[in-house]
C-alpha cells in the first residue's frame, strides 16, 4: 500500500515536470509562455522554435506518461494502478505544481499511457492522428479525433473495463481542453501546424 501511494506520488510529479519550459529556455533561449499560443506545448514548440523542438517535447511529454503508467504496473502490476498512476501522471502535466497548476493539453503524456496500458491502440491512434495532421494541418482536430477512438477501439479490441474507462475518460478530459480549438475550427479560425524551421 505504501508502495502504491508513492508510485501515485511520484506520477503525479513525473507529469508535473514541465519539459517545454525547460527545454525551451536551456537549449533554445525561448520562453514558451511569452510566444506563439503561450502555451508550452510541442505544438507551440513546433510554432515557435521549429521542427526539432516540438518533436523533442512531443517525445518528452510523452515519456512521462509511460512513467506514470508504468510505475503502477511494476508496483501493483495490475490494470487498475496502471490507469490511476497514468491519470496522475496526465493531472501532473495540465495542472503542474511547477506551474501554478496551470499545464497542457495532455495529449503526449495521454499518449504515452496509452502506450504502456494498450500499445496496439496507441498504435492505431498516433497513426490516425498522424494522417489527420498530415491532410488537414491542423493538431487539434487529429488530438479530438485520436482521443475519441481510444475508447471506441478499447471496446472493440476486449481490453479490461479499467482500460476502457480510462480510454472513455481521457477522451472526454481531452476534448473539453480542446473546447476552444473546437470554436476555432467550427468558425475556420484554427491555425494550421506551422514550424519557424
Amino acid at each position: 500500500m505504501v508502495e502504491m501511494v508513492i508510485a501515485c506520488l511520484a506520477s503525479y510529479f513525473i507529469g508535473s515536470i514541465p519539459n517545454g519550459l525547460i527545454l525551451g529556455r536551456w537549449i533554445w533561449g525561448v520562453d514558451l509562455r511569452q510566444h506563439g499560443s503561450n502555451n508550452i506545448g510541442a505544438t507551440n514548440a513546433w510554432r515557435v522554435i521549429g521542427k526539432k523542438a516540438g518533436v523533442s517535447i512531443f517525445l518528452m511529454d510523452m515519456l512521462k506518461g509511460i512513467l506514470g503508467a508504468g510505475l503502477g504496473l511494476y508496483y501493483a502490476g495490475s490494470p487498475l494502478a496502471g490507469v490511476l498512476c497514468g491519470i496522475l501522471a496526465v493531472a501532473g502535466h495540465s495542472w503542474s505544481i511547477f506551474l501554478r497548476f496551470k499545464g497542457g493539453k495532455s495529449v503526449s503524456t495521454g499518449l504515452g499511457v496509452l502506450i504502456m496500458l494498450m500499445p496496439k491502440i496507441a498504435v492505431i491512434v498516433f497513426l490516425v492522428w498522424l494522417a489527420i495532421v498530415f491532410v488537414t494541418q491542423y493538431v487539434s482536430l487529429g488530438s479530438i479525433i485520436g482521443a475519441a477512438l481510444v475508447p471506441v477501439m478499447a471496446f472493440i479490441f476486449n481490453q479490461p473495463m479499467e482500460y476502457f474507462i480510462f480510454g472513455l475518460l481521457a477522451a472526454i478530459f481531452i476534448i473539453y481542453r480542446h473546447k476552444a480549438n473546437i470554436d476555432r475550427l467550427l468558425h475556420g479560425r484554427e491555425n494550421k501546424i506551422r514550424s519557424a524551421s
